[in-house]
């Protein structure tokens, strides 16, 4: 629609106000451009006067009917004129008012964090048919030092992608019937992938596991390992940034 004169204000916009320093005049300067009287609300010693009766307006120009006296109060509100955007109502804007692309990465960033990823740095030796704690030690990166003592405290409530893997190996050519990696949250057995040759002849285990699990903001996680082997020999994890590693990032509330 077109509008005749200074085209109104909409939604979430407040109104500009010009104060005025009085004197014995009628004569003052606006602030701001306007097509008539009509197009501001004068107020002398809190009283409103009347468009075109008290006063006229035109461009920047503001002349009164009477003088004021350096004692007056006086200040005019532009009806027309935004002065600055405001906050919509918690809860009042919807996804269609949303623009394709108005949320940007950055926007969202903090969806992702806190995060980590750590590897172990060293072979560590486990105890056949026994779950045992994979001293993860070396941090890849850790956003918020939520990574410690071999454990991820997300100290964040929410929803989280937590991902590792485990090489186990047995020592001296014996072979394993069930190789396995957990995860443990609060000390106890969560989640588990399982890899069983199902007799086949093999030495190694290349376990993977992923999960998305819920957290308050004070669970923690840990990575365990396991290995059923045929007979005896050493069973050792095996020190990879590809293939020993433990990580997670935050995807949600």
């Amino acid at each position: 629609m077109s509008y005749i004169g200074t085209p109104p204000s909409n939604a979430f916009t407040s109104l500009l106000k010009q104060d005025f320093s009085t004197s014995a005049t009628t004569g003052y300067t606006l602030d701001h451009a306007v097509n008539n009287a009509n197009d501001i609300a004068l107020f002398i010693n809190f009283v409103r006067q009347e468009p075109t009766a008290g006063y006229a307006a035109s461009g920047t120009s503001l002349v009164l009917t009477s003088a004021t006296a350096s004692s007056d109060d006086m200040y005019c509100v532009y009806l027309g004129q935004a002065l600055q955007t405001v906050n919509p109502a918690n809860a009042s804007v919807g996804t269609a008012q949303l623009a394709d692309d108005a949320v940007t990465k950055a926007k969202t960033s903090d969806l992702l964090y806190p995060a980590f990823e750590a590897y172990l740095s060293a072979d560590q030796s486990i105890s056949d048919d026994t779950w045992t704690k994979v001293n993860i030690d070396t941090e890849v990166f850790d956003s918020d030092s939520k990574f410690a003592s071999y454990k991820f405290t997300p100290g964040v409530a929410g929803k989280y992608f937590i991902y590792a893997s485990v090489l186990i190996e047995t020592a001296g050519g014996h072979e394993y019937n069930l190789g396995q990696t957990g995860l443990y949250k609060n000390g106890s057995l969560f989640k588990t992938n399982r890899l069983d040759p199902e007799g086949a002849s093999v030495l190694a285990a290349n376990v993977p596991i992923q999960a998305v699990v819920t957290a308050n903001d004070t669970d923690y996680f840990e990575l365990f390992a396991y290995m059923d082997r045929t007979s005896g020999g050493t069973i050792n994890i095996k020190t990879s940034t590809q293939s020993t590693y433990f990580g997670a990032y935050r995807i949600g509330d």
